[in-house]
């Protein structure tokens, strides 16, 4: 083997172990990625669902939907970005939808802020129903 072609298999091998890394880094960020928007809607869920029985005024819940809502993205580490929540004192049913924000440190990348959308239906009629 001459030292041309010694040489350019040591190139060859750098290559192979710059390309690796790269797709190492990538697969990294993608895991991270997807395990923070994992997070960001287990966080959307809970804030709906939260959020869902303090749109029935008569239900006797203190605070707003909202608040409820933001408190509960909070304490699954996410940002509420904003609910729809109307109050109703009816016992038609009714839909909340909120977005979460999350933030997460992807490798090589940085932070960026990961979105989930939650949904929740609430029947007020149906606690008529319990019992």
């Amino acid at each position: 083997m001459s030292s041309d072609d010694s040489g350019s298999a040591a190139v060859a091998v750098l290559g192979a172990i710059g390309v690796l890394l790269v797709l190492v880094v990538w697969l990294s960020a993608l895991a991270v990625a997807m395990r923070a928007h994992l997070d960001a809607t287990t966080a959307a869920d809970a804030a709906a669902l939260a959020a869902a029985p303090v749109t029935f005024l008569p239900f006797g819940a203190k605070g707003s939907p909202t608040d409820e809502a933001a408190r509960f993205a909070r304490l699954n580490g996410a940002h509420l970005v904003w609910c729809r929540c109307p109050l109703d004192q009816s016992f038609d049913s009714r839909t909340v939808e909120v977005r979460v924000t999350k933030s997460v440190d992807l490798p090589v990348l940085g932070m960026t802020e990961i979105e989930a959308t939650g949904r929740a239906e609430f029947v007020p009629a149906a606690l008529l129903e319990a019992g």
